[in-house]
């Protein structure tokens, strides 16, 4: 408090003012107050005793509150607070000390923040890259450094971050751009102005500091993984036209580092600091494991050999003492409820409570008699339909009673016992999608339940449908609504008695449970059952005749409904309930009602007692001498001891004495387990162990007495029940009996036990009919025990010592965890004010063959996305250092968002449901794969390559022929000087094509005054003046380029690609129309490039009618033709040269293959500007003589049915498309196939349409295409793919002859190893692969080794080579490089057949010989394209391709649209585009890093949150990943958000 000036203890303040404080902390702890007003208000009541320091903070009350682990954080927590003012219920003091202290021994470590959109947080007027000014800097630092200065300040000691791992990696999450906040150590950060109130101000001011202090080491950075880059930064910024708007102007430069990282950008520092992060040593890795290089296999942790063993002796048996005989016991329930009735009939029975604690309602015995009768004869005689009774004896009925209304609840439940029928209770379901409620409904269906009973009130309250009657809920079964009061009841005639006045067999009632998985079960308690637990109770908590009993528990389930429904009626107690909502309103109504009514007994849980000691400052009146029992009913769980400690501390001194207070251990299936006895019963002292986490987690009870941080402080919870028997088993396994100091699950053996699951037989013998057997195998009873969930052992005094829960256990790796204590820690965390309400969920889920713990907390509405930040790193910390575990997924949602269980508390199951479906909804993610998944297979070690030449050896030994293929031979065909097609044919439009062609000759060689030999730029919109101007300059003997025109809407972007492929192909002069040449010159164009540098810009619109003197003919077939420039998926521009020999070749190719006659027509659906839409357009259809109708795949945006209409209506036998055309379609006409059916579409006609592409096939995509347009009479095997790459635009193409293309299914692990093995169809980790179309004539392809350039063998995956006349002759770049030319276009095989000169595709990919014959009656060899090797990614020694994780991710969730993936700095980045809502947008980053680490055994780095149409497609509809990755690193891609995995 130093800083602050002077302490407050020297002037003490009145009692009224320390009061009003009080209820001012109660109000901010309740969340009822924002921190702002709370900080007003107390600064007024403090103002007239500190004129000086208004606003100052309160002292620490008698030195209770801790110390701070450092200075740090007594800035970031300036308010001391009384320890009494705490609202974290999990709390105990040895906790918070141990949490502290383990945060106090970490250095800071800098951790990237998650970036989050700024229009998501505050609406910003800075600049997209210039990080805003800071809000929460004081003013007198120069937090504005000039932006020079801003990258290289090095770390500095912070308050904004906090300390991080040394040992252990963990992560961060929050905000794109944020605040240099102090650089002082001791300075304390200001006020934020009142415009940092908006949700993400703080946020917005996160970043930037970040950056800011975070030294980019480029030194050591890690080598960049993806090759080839930085030689092609030159022709890798420019973008295709049809790019989906990834905004980059001119300006944008990405400043290289030595390794090819860009500097200027946030992103690229962010990945740094995760790459240092990551860099730090993880914990020692798990021992090593044999994995065979074809298999990768996940291990099971091996047991450290030092880990600690059981010792002791084995336990034996505990017996409880013996159900006293002498006692004159009721022989049933039902008997006692009759006698009380008749002889006591004023004697009270329950007294409800209103939420202002009023007694509304006291119900005599008298009138619980009568009542109950009147029920149970209304229920047997007066309800019929089709006048048979409705229920008969044993027949289940639901109670639906809300928690305010025991009253009803007791008389229903007796109601049913009477009439013999079975009462479930169960929670008013008030909307249709009630956490839980469904599984409710199911079990109501399984019970066969069809009858509800309810009060008026509550029928009131249900939803109704338009009917009036209650709406059908989801899942449930039809339900009659009887609403129970008094008026709707007959009075029943003086001669009626029920039947069941003694114990019964049968079942009683049922409880629900809802398992660790989320599944609803009943379990049936029997009728002697109930009554044993009724005596049992009595016995060990003393109840005598007529005591009172104050009741803060659920009456409808568990302890609440055992002591408060049940054993109070055998023992004519009287039981004031009060209900939940009266204690939110005052928590003290249960000690205010204790020493109203001078209760001798009060049941409670650990929460009422923590929320009475926020409120109980002002009560100096209460005294609890008169309770000789305090049951504690959730006493075994981790965190009672400190609220009965903590209480205990305030109200010894109102009364409270220490042995009072009892804690018990119950669960559904055992009823009460153990209960400790006041000392008047004989119970023994109290005891306290405290135990090592770390042993713990092995299942073995330590003592802890070195390392005093991770330790767990238990309470006993008493002993034994009278007449139970009591042992501690093995959790797995045959069910042994436990060592002395050893965990395990305790058993029971007692007639107080629940019977049964309902329905369920399999699930109760293993629960309910357990047979403990000694370490010889020998059984300890002939009795079968239950199993009751807890796990715990025996201590001294034969005390039950209760540790955790089954349903809360967590088994990560070989360590047991328990969710409890691991809330204890988190809730243990400065500041503690962070969590609303101390609502944290702790679950585990399964991902990669192990348990991973999640952890699941509600924020304070006022927390800034740095507090979240701060908040989530430290948990981390203490839960590794505590728990020696890593949290594989930490999650903040909003305040009051979690699910809720009846009472208020988080309902886990639906919860986990929520987060495994996406459904959540968080608004902060930090996702730790790195640290937790310490099982994935070892990284592939390359072995050393077999050579060659033992490769083909082998190959021959087991019997597999060389993967060589070839199309059929091409006959030498006519005359082959394409460009005179036009004046031989007849036809008009070939005639008009030529004399066009002629005008456009004479206009270069006039206008453009242009050599034969210099290049054009054809700058044409897709028609046939482009084919014109192309025959144009081959008339003239120059060399066409053909550029797709830029996007008027979208110069910025497309302008730069057109001038850069001019300016590459040294273009003498631009051929184009008046439209363009308008636009090239334009006032925008000019903003986007240098307009003065075009060259020559002509217009072919108006031409003079000029015929040329002489048409040119090349010299040799050799002479260059034309340049075919495109981008490839890799996002490099290159053209290739092809000759006036290849393009015949190409040509005649096609012809063959397609059957391409001059009577057909042939439907083209592609760009004509590259490959194989090129060829198609303005080659092939003058080469052959059809008609082509040409659809520019633009077109299709404005009219998608377009294509498909023109190849109807011009009845093409051949169609080519795109995928990106072919999804246009699927998605655009799915619904509307009838609709074009009726406007006469038909495509019978068709014979094949062939997808152009240069990847792997999209069988899924040709498929739903080819299922969805059989309606309108596509044939089935009409789809089918091509392949064409760069080296040669048309490998194979499937034509019209030959069998149908064949599917394999391949092992998708083996793929990672560069091995094929096929696997049957759905056979695990398969992936379909169809080949792509027929090898064209003349073509031959060979599959050769990646590395040694060696022959592979058949069914073996290498690179695809290829021969044939119509390969290009090489790449036409501006530097010449010949070694990539020579690499690509003139390989020779390395072994056997040196001669052949191959051109390297670039793709991966295998041949198989089928046992299908083709057209010429030889065996037919399949071409299988797996992926373009430029594309794949190298990660821990394997190869993956991009399309197999990106179809993972899309699956993971509904609204995730697109994905794409690339690495960087061997990180994998996952960009994914949000089809949905933006709050949806964090609920993905779990599912697509849980499914990449199912899936592929990959941990994805970054996960990228964008909106539709950011990832860039080019026009053939592949994905541009290096110019996403490019548009990421440069921080212009504007994503939702960006979460870094650590």
């Amino acid at each position: 408090m130093a800083e602050h000036g002077c302490p407050l203890e020297e002037a003490p303040l009145p009692a009224e003012v320390r009061e009003s404080l009080a209820e001012l902390e109660l109000e901010l702890s309740e969340g009822d107050i924002t921190q702002k007003g709370y900080e007003k208000k107390r600064a007024k009541l403090l103002a007239r005793y500190m004129p000086l320091v208004a606003g100052a903070d309160l002292p620490p009350s008698m030195g209770n509150r801790l110390p701070g682990p450092s200075q740090t954080t007594a800035m970031l927590k300036p308010k001391s607070r009384p320890a009494t003012s705490r609202d974290e219920r999990f709390r105990s003091d040895v906790h918070t000390e141990a949490v502290q202290a383990a945060l106090a021994r970490y250095k800071e470590k800098k951790m990237p923040m998650p970036s989050k959109r700024r229009s998501v947080l505050a609406h910003t007027s800075a600049g997209a890259s210039t990080p805003p000014d800071t809000s929460s800097a004081s003013e007198d630092e120069g937090s504005l450094r000039p932006p020079g200065q801003r990258a290289c300040t090095p770390l500095q000691s912070r308050p904004s971050v906090e300390p991080w791992l040394d040992r252990v990696i963990q992560g961060s999450s929050t905000s794109s751009s944020a605040s240099s906040t102090s650089s002082h150590p001791g300075a304390r950060p200001a006020a934020a102005p009142s415009h940092a109130a908006t949700p993400g101000a703080a946020a917005v001011t996160a970043l930037a500091g970040l950056v800011a202090h975070t030294h980019i080491d480029l030194q050591s950075a890690p080598p960049d993984v993806t090759t080839g880059l930085l030689g092609h930064l030159h022709c890798e910024r420019p973008q295709v036209a049809s790019v989906r708007g990834v905004p980059r102007g001119p300006s944008t430069r990405v400043l290289e580092t030595a390794d090819g990282v860009p500097v200027n950008s946030r992103v690229s520092s962010k990945i740094q600091q995760l790459l240092n992060t990551l860099k730090r040593p993880k914990r020692p890795p798990l021992k090593e494991f044999f994995v065979d290089d074809f298999e990768e296999l996940l291990e099971v942790q091996q047991p450290d050999p030092s880990q600690p063993k059981p010792e002791g002796s084995q336990t034996v048996v505990l017996k409880g003492e013996p159900l006293s005989a002498g006692t004159p016991w009721p022989p049933s329930l039902l008997a006692a409820l009759r006698h009380w009735g008749v002889t006591q009939p004023k004697a009270p029975c329950l007294t409800a409570l209103d939420t202002a604690g009023k007694a509304v309602c006291t119900l005599t015995y008298g009138k619980l008699w009568s009542r109950s009768l009147k029920l149970a004869y209304t229920l047997l005689n007066k309800l019929t339909s089709r006048n048979e009774p409705l229920l008969k004896p044993g027949d289940r009925v639901a109670l639906v009673f809300p928690n305010s209304d025991p009253v009803m609840f007791m008389v229903a439940f007796y109601g049913c016992l009477l009439a013999e029928l079975v009462p479930v209770p169960i929670e008013v379901p008030l909307t249709r999608k009630d956490a839980g409620s469904q599984q409710v409904g199911f079990l109501l269906g399984s019970c066969g339940v069809t009858l509800a009973l309810t009060t008026d009130a509550c029928q009131k309250g249900l939803p109704k449908a338009q009917t009036g009657e209650v709406v059908a809920f989801k899942g449930w079964p039809p339900l009659s609504w009887l609403v129970i009061d008094g008026k709707h009841l007959t009075k029943p005639p003086k001669d009626w008695h029920p039947a069941a006045l003694d114990a019964g067999v049968g079942t009683a009632y049922i409880e629900y449970k809802t398992s660790k998985d989320g599944s609803t079960v009943g379990i049936t308690v029997s009728h002697a059952s109930l009554l044993a637990q009724c005596r049992a109770l009595t016995q060990a908590c003393g109840y005598s005749e007529a005591e009172t009993v104050t009741n803060v528990l659920d009456f409808k389930r568990d302890a609440g409904l055992w002591h408060g429904v049940l054993t109070s009626v055998m023992n004519r107690l009287h039981v004031v309930s009060i209900p939940y909502a009266l204690m939110k309103v005052n928590p003290l109504s249960w000690i205010q009602k204790v020493c109203f009514y001078k209760a001798q007994a009060a049941l409670v849980k650990s929460r009422d007692m923590h929320w009475s000691l926020l409120a109980q400052r002002g009560q100096r009146d209460v005294s609890l001498s008169s309770l000789r029992m305090l049951l504690v009913a959730d006493g075994a769980n981790p965190w009672s001891i400190s609220s009965c400690d903590a209480f205990l501390n305030v109200f010894q001194s109102r009364g409270l004495r220490p042995e009072v207070i009892c804690p018990c251990a119950s669960s559904p299936e055992a009823l009460t387990v153990a209960l400790r006895r006041p000392p008047d019963l004989g119970g023994p002292p109290a005891q306290k162990a405290v135990l090592s986490m770390s042993g713990l987690s092995y299942g073995v009870i330590r003592v802890d007495t070195e390392e005093k941080l991770s330790v767990l402080t238990v309470q006993d919870v008493g002993q034994v029940m009278p007449g139970a028997s009591m042992c501690v088993v093995k959790l797995e396994g045959t069910p042994y009996l436990c060592k002395a100091d050893e965990v395990g699950e305790i058993c029971v053996d007692s007639r107080a036990t629940a019977t049964a699951y309902y329905g369920l037989l399999g699930i109760t013998r293993n629960v309910f009919e357990t047979m403990p057997v000694t370490a010889a195998g020998v059984p300890v009873s002939d009795r079968p025990f239950t199993r009751t969930g807890l796990l715990g052992f025996i201590g001294p005094d034969s005390l039950v010592f209760v540790v955790g829960k089954l349903d809360g256990l967590m088994v990560v790796g070989v360590r047991r965890h328990n969710a409890d204590d691991v809330v204890a820690t988190a809730l243990a965390v400065e500041p503690m004010k962070f969590v609303y309400r101390g609502r944290i969920a702790v679950f585990s889920v399964t991902v990669l063959h192990d348990d991973r713990i999640v952890l699941v907390a509600e924020q304070r509405p006022d927390a800034s996305e740095e507090d979240s930040f701060q908040w989530m790193s430290r948990v981390l910390q203490a839960i590794d250092s505590i728990h020696q575990v890593g949290v594989y997924c930490l999650a903040l949602v909003p305040a009051n968002t979690l699910p809720k269980a009846p009472l208020g508390g988080i309902h886990i199951s639906e919860t986990r449901q929520r987060f495994l479906e996406g459904t959540l909804h968080p608004c902060n993610v930090l996702m730790c794969p790195h640290t937790c998944v310490t099982n994935l297979p070892r990284p592939r070690q390359k072995q050393p390559e077999v050579g060659p030449a033992s490769m083909v050896v082998g190959n021959l030994v087991s019997g597999k022929r060389i993967a060589q293929a070839s199309g059929r031979e091409l006959a030498h065909m006519e005359d082959s000087d394409q460009a005179r097609k036009g004046t031989v044919t007849s036809t008009a439009t070939c005639v008009q094509l030529h004399k066009r062609a002629e005008r456009v000759a004479a206009v270069l060689m006039e206008k453009g005054r242009l050599r034969v030999g210099d290049h054009v730029a054809l700058v044409y919109p897709p028609g046939v003046d482009l084919i014109a101007a192309f025959y144009g300059c081959l008339y003239c003997g120059c060399v066409p380029v053909t550029v797709r025109p830029p996007h008027p809407q979208n110069l910025g972007t497309t302008l730069p690609t057109v001038r850069m492929i001019v300016e590459v192909s040294k273009s003498a002069c631009v051929l184009t129309t008046q439209a363009i040449t308008r636009l090239l010159r334009s006032k925008e164009a000019a903003a986007a490039v240098d307009i003065r540098t075009w060259p020559t810009i002509l217009d072919t619109d108006d031409v003079p009618k000029k015929r040329v003197a002489s048409i040119f003919r090349p010299a040799s077939p050799d002479v260059l033709a034309y340049l075919d420039f495109s981008v490839s998926t890799t996002g490099i521009l290159a053209g290739v040269k092809m000759s006036h020999a290849a393009t015949s070749a190409l040509c005649r190719s096609i012809k063959l293959q397609c059957e391409l006659y001059p009577s057909r027509q042939v439907a083209i659906c592609l760009d004509p500007y590259c490959g194989l839409g090129l060829a198609l357009w303005c080659l092939c259809s003058v080469y052959s003589g059809h008609q082509s109708v040409l659809v520019p795949p633009l077109e299709l945006e404005s009219n998608v049915a377009l294509w498909l209409s023109a190849v109807s209506q011009y009845k093409a036998r051949v169609t080519f498309c795109s995928y990106s055309v072919m999804e246009m379609c699927t998605k655009g006409l799915g619904t509307q196939t009838a609709t074009l059916r009726m406007k006469g579409v038909n495509l019978s006609c068709v014979r094949t349409c062939m997808v152009v592409a240069e990847e792997r096939p999209r069988i899924a995509l040709t498929q739903s295409f080819s299922k969805l347009f059989k309606d309108l009479g596509l044939p089935a095997r009409a789809v089918s793919t091509t392949f064409g790459c760069r080296v040669n635009v048309a490998i194979c193409l499937q034509g019209t002859a030959g069998p149908d293309p064949t599917t394999v299914y391949v092992d998708m692990r083996a793929l990672r190893h560069d091995r094929v093995r096929l696997v049957e169809r759905g056979s695990p980790h398969s992936l379909p692969l169809m080949e792509s179309g027929k090898i064209l004539p003349g073509v031959k392809v060979i599959i050769a080794h990646t590395e040694t350039k060696g022959p592979l063998g058949d069914s073996h995956l290498g690179e695809i080579w290829v021969s044939s006349p119509h390969n290009a002759t090489g790449y036409y770049t501006v530097y010449g490089e010949e070694a990539l030319h020579a690499d690509h276009f003139s390989a020779r095989l390395s072994f056997g057949d040196s001669q052949t000169i191959w051109a390297r595709t670039g793709y991966l990919g295998f041949l198989r010989r089928t046992e299908l014959t083709d057209a010429s009656g030889e065996p037919h060899d399949a071409l299988y394209v797996v992926g373009s090797l430029d594309e794949t990614l190298e990660l821990r020694g394997m190869r993956y391709h991009p399309i197999d994780i990106e179809t993972s991710v899309i699956r993971a969730h509904r609204s995730i649209a697109e994905c794409a993936v690339f690495t960087w700095t061997n990180l994998l980045v996952v960009v994914v585009e949000l089809d949905g809502l933006e709050q949806e947008a964090l609920d993905l980053v779990a599912l697509v890093t849980n499914v990449v680490l199912e899936e592929h055994y990959l941990v994805v780095g970054v996960v990228v949150l964008v909106d539709p149409g950011v990832i860039p497609i080019n026009s053939r509809g592949e994905k541009q990943r290096m110019h996403l990755r490019d548009g990421f690193l440069a921080d212009q891609l504007d994503p939702i958000y960006v979460a870094y995995n650590m």
